[in-house]
């Protein structure tokens, strides 16, 4: 009661998950972005597609037992998808099961027209994506016809994502045929999927952008989570090998080879500015 009064208590969903307190929200989240509007030449080649791979799950359990609601943080997706779009390039949408894309709603920039306009366009393929074994099964004898995966930010890409085998499966066909592979924030937790099978991971002494698990211990004291994350990202990266190039939750990005990572949801413009470059100058 006390915390509610303060402003700092998480806030009680209708199915018993809590999403950030007032304060938090306040704090972390904007009715704007930073996106900026730049005018690329356009990608004309035939290697044109993004595969986006969203989390369709909703509820992380804390260490003290209670439900975070999580899932695709907005901004993480919606901004660079943004850059990527306006540089010429179009998705394909999946999820694991094919069930709906969910996003942190509680996170969305509501005042921004360019967010909202993308969402938007996309809608019915967030409704409706394609199940990531059917693409498997189906489209990866199609590899020319892409040029990333994308794999967006929030806390949900720790949802079974880590631990999927036909994420695996993506991103080792996306080194293979040399696809770059874009994601940021926590959503590197993607990565920790290389190693399933007794795998070596495959981004060894890659560097990279992560959300910082010092930044994760700090939030349950402004009601950001509802208590302790039940594990850190960053310490299991670490210790397979990843150069995580930040200490911050900033607007840090970082290209190494054909991984391109962003350090929180304050780097989703530099991301999307950053991939959009990057591919434009490098896919033939």
């Amino acid at each position: 009661m006390f915390k509610k009064l303060l402003g700092i208590g998480p806030q009680l969903e209708s199915d018993g998950s809590y999403s950030p307190s007032k304060l938090a929200l306040k704090l972390w989240t904007d009715d704007k972005t930073d996106f900026e509007k730049i005018t690329y030449t356009k990608y004309q080649g035939k290697r044109s597609k993004i595969l986006v791979i969203f989390t369709e799950q909703k509820n992380m359990t804390m260490k003290n037992g209670k439900m975070f609601s999580t899932g695709n943080h907005p901004v993480e997706a919606l901004l660079p998808m943004l850059h990527l779009q306006n540089a010429g390039f179009d998705f394909q949408v999946v999820t694991p099961t094919g069930k709906p894309v969910v996003f942190e709603m509680w996170a969305f920039p509501t005042k921004d027209e360019h967010i909202n306009w993308i969402y938007e366009e996309h809608k019915a393929s967030f409704a409706k994506p394609k199940w990531l074994q059917d693409f498997i099964d189906n489209s990866l004898s199609d590899s020319d016809s892409y040029a990333a995966v994308f794999v967006p930010g929030g806390h949900g890409s720790m949802l079974g994502i880590p631990t999927d085998k036909n994420v695996g499966k993506i991103l080792h066909w996306a080194h293979k045929n040399n696809l770059f592979t874009i994601t940021l924030c926590h959503w590197p937790g993607s990565l920790l999927s290389t190693t399933l099978d007794n795998q070596k991971f495959l981004y060894e002494w890659y560097k990279m952008a992560v959300f910082p698990d010092a930044i994760d211990k700090k939030t349950p004291l402004i009601g950001y989570l509802p208590g302790h994350m039940p594990w850190g990202l960053s310490k299991r990266l670490k210790k397979l090998g990843a150069v995580i190039v930040n200490t911050k939750s900033d607007k840090t990005v970082c290209l190494d080879r054909r991984l391109i990572t962003g350090a929180s949801p304050l780097a989703s413009n530099e991301l999307g500015k950053l991939a959009a470059k990057t591919l434009l100058n490098k896919i033939q």
